[in-house]
């Protein structure tokens, strides 16, 4: 296994509050991929839940760079390069499977038609949607955690949906293809009958 906070504490200073929300963030993530890779495995889905764990506790690296004051992050790069950002740093390590997790979590994937319509700073535009079982897993469990409030219980997948609801139908649809993948978080905390 990876240590994860070894890679993060190479941009990121234990202690501080980028660090903290970072972190948390991450490891609230990669709880819930972990469980919900788990129900996969459970089902006989073939998936690398060690990757998943490790690749979670990475996909906001990039944030550090980016110009994000409400999460302690004074870079210069807009806040949608993150995962972008975080690709090019985990690539310079040799961590390619995980860099390509950092740069297609975002929202539910971005398009190169999204990226174009929208006027994203995306260049060149190009389909960043997560394509593996494993992105998809780590793509999935970031929309129920704020960083902004990371004290917050998890989001509801319909205040996971009302935030992705601002980049368009087609975030939406692949959210609810997503939802049908791998279930509702909140049934993780249901007992069993």
């Amino acid at each position: 296994m990876l240590d994860c906070l070894s890679i993060i504490q190479r941009y990121y200073t234990p202690g501080n509050d980028d660090y903290r929300v970072l972190v948390l963030h991450s490891r609230q993530v990669a709880d819930l991929a972990v469980a919900l890779g788990q129900r996969l495995i459970d089902r006989h889905v073939p998936l690398d839940i060690e990757f998943v764990e490790e690749a979670a506790m990475l996909h906001d690296i990039g944030m550090c760079r980016t110009d994000a004051p409400g999460i302690y992050c004074y870079g210069q790069e807009p806040y949608i390069m993150h995962g972008i950002i975080g690709r090019r740093m985990l690539d310079s390590m040799g961590l390619y499977r995980h860099a390509r997790v950092c740069e297609r979590h975002t929202g539910a994937g971005i398009s190169a038609e999204e990226i174009i319509t929208q006027h994203l700073p995306i260049t060149p535009p190009r389909d960043l949607l997560p394509e593996t079982i494993e992105e998809k897993l780590v793509c999935y469990a970031d929309k129920f955690f704020s960083k902004s409030r990371p004290e917050e219980p998890p989001k509801t997948i319909e205040r996971a949906r009302q935030s992705l609801a601002k980049f368009g139908q087609a975030t939406l649809q692949r959210f609810d293809d997503l939802i049908s993948l791998f279930g509702d978080p909140a049934d993780l905390e249901k007992s069993p009958e």
